[in-house]
């Protein structure tokens, strides 16, 4: 409920104790009690309750800046300026940026998608996109367990995407592309600046001081940001693809927003979220994305090479390892469709590699390899309705033969899966495909457990989750060699006189 009149109050700060059923006409059909204590079980509403609690009323909850009572008036304006314009080129949806080339496109379920990559003239992926994101809750009293989504398959990232303000989401010299969804009569609809194509600097891309002379070379780091917003009910997501100048992508994941809340007595406490308000629990929950990966490195012919790093035997008569230092690493090639684990213990690493082209100077295939973002999986019994609709949850990297109309990880129409039938377990249980040398299909499941803070009320700070996909003996050197040397004649840096370091006098 709402207790101001302003409009953009936070209603999450005061969540209902009471729940209604309706019918698909919109008609109560019954009304329900929450649960409050961890031993309390949902039941039918009598019609005759206690009174509102009212020391549940408080301050603090709100993040409107009309209902903010303090303001800082320390941070001095900040401008992201290029005087001779941005340093890409773009017609229709291709870019052109250093030596990168690719698309941009946008649909209504994946919102931002991205086709047709190729660097110096050479192919290194079909298309990249979000496939999935579900968002499981943890508190395990009725009816929680209905706190589930899939939020591209139910909700759509697309048609909940932002309109990106100027000097808002996104700074400095802006290209924005529109995009267009249909109404349910079949017209079309504008969805305006619902990505920003711009460059940020992203600190040192390569240095070296020659001790001997004491002599520096850097070089500045550029990125391409392509970026889009999406709000979904309570929380955003920002997503954005990241082009650097040494030929390497990275997903960078933000969330933000205001956390789902359920009501709960003052004074009492649940094992299965926070309190971060009076009367204000958040309850416990994880965000799951899919990273849907087509790559076509050198072509679209590629395999998946497994590789991890094991210390050599120590005191071993058939090893040659006297002072015990040493390791190596094995290599597999995965055959057959299957998922699989990450392991931090042996570095193990995805890549993928065309295993018709070696590299001149490594004498092994080339390839990229996928730098994952370590996360729990999902939490729910492999039994459970929540484990058996969003299958790719239960491991960290799935490989899958390339067929049309496969992008969805947990499939089609989510909003009436039961599951086991169209997620990504299923499909390779039905067909089980050799995957070498093939057209393939990298899916990476990555996210964050959530277990709330009173730090991230009222609305929290950006969680911010990254993976990239980075050469691996495609090239023959540092593809960055190239770039242009950091000059001060060139970047324009301002010394600070330390009187207002703080921006006042």
């Amino acid at each position: 409920m709402r207790l101001s009149s302003h409009k953009d109050a936070n209603h999450f700060a005061y969540p209902l104790d009471i729940c209604a059923q309706m019918n698909s006409d919109y008609k109560v059909t019954k009304v329900f009690a929450l649960p409050a204590a961890e031993s309390d079980r949902m039941e039918e509403w009598g019609g005759t309750g206690k009174k509102f609690d009212r020391r549940k009323i408080h301050s603090g909850s709100e993040y409107h800046p009309d209902l903010q009572t303090e303001r800082r008036e320390t941070t001095t304006p900040y401008q992201v300026v290029q005087p001779d314009g941005p340093s890409f080129h773009i017609e229709g949806n291709l870019i052109r940026w250093e030596k990168w080339r690719l698309r941009v496109g946008f649909n209504y379920r994946e919102g931002l998608t991205i086709h047709d990559v190729s660097y110096d003239g050479r192919e290194v992926f079909y298309r990249l996109s979000l496939s999935e994101m579900f968002v499981p809750y943890g508190d395990s009293r009725s009816p929680y367990p209905r706190k589930a989504a899939f939020d591209l398959g139910n909700n759509g990232a697309g048609v909940n995407a932002n309109n990106l303000q100027l000097g808002c989401d996104c700074l400095g010299s802006i290209k924005y592309f529109d995009a267009y969804h249909n109404t349910l009569s079949g017209e079309p609809l504008k969805l305006s600046n619902v990505v920003c194509c711009h460059e940020q600097d992203d600190g040192i891309l390569w240095k070296h001081t020659n001790f001997r002379t004491n002599n520096a070379v850097v070089t500045r780091s550029r990125i391409l940001v392509l970026q889009t917003v999406i709000t979904v009910n309570n929380y955003e997501y920002i997503f954005a693809f990241h082009f650097n100048q040494a030929a390497e992508i990275s997903y960078e994941v933000r969330a933000t927003g205001i956390m789902s809340t359920n009501p709960i007595p003052i004074d009492a406490h649940v094992p299965s979220g926070t309190v971060v308000a009076p009367g204000v629990l958040a309850p416990f929950h994880q965000h799951l994305f899919s990273l849907r990966i087509d790559p076509s490195i050198d072509g679209q012919k590629n395999s998946l090479l497994v590789e991890e790093s094991h210390a050599l035997p120590f005191r071993d008569p058939t090893v040659h390892n006297p002072a015990g230092i040493g390791y190596t690493t094995t290599k597999r090639i995965i055959e057959h469709e299957t998922a699989l684990d990450t392991d931090v213990s042996t570095a193990r690493t995805f890549k993928l590699i065309n295993e018709n082209i070696l590299n001149a100077m490594s004498g092994t295939p080339i390839g990229y390899k996928l730098v994952p973002h370590y996360s729990q999986m999902l939490l729910a019994h492999p039994d459970s309705l929540h484990a058996r609709r969003s299958e790719f949850g239960a491991h960290a990297v799935w490989v899958t033969r390339y067929h049309d109309c496969e992008l969805y990880a947990s499939g089609q129409h989510t909003m009436q899966s039961a599951g086991g039938e169209d997620g990504l377990a299923s499909l390779i249980k039905s067909r089980d495909e050799g995957v070498r040398n093939e057209d393939i299909v990298l899916w990476h499941t990555f996210g964050t457990t959530h277990n709330p803070r009173v730090e991230e009320w009222p609305v929290m700070p950006t969680e911010k989750m990254m993976v990239s996909l980075k050469p691996v003996n495609f090239f023959e050197r540092n593809p960055a060699m190239d770039v242009a040397i950091s000059t001060q004649a060139a970047n324009k840096s301002v010394l600070v006189d330390g009187s207002r370091c703080c921006g006042k006098a």
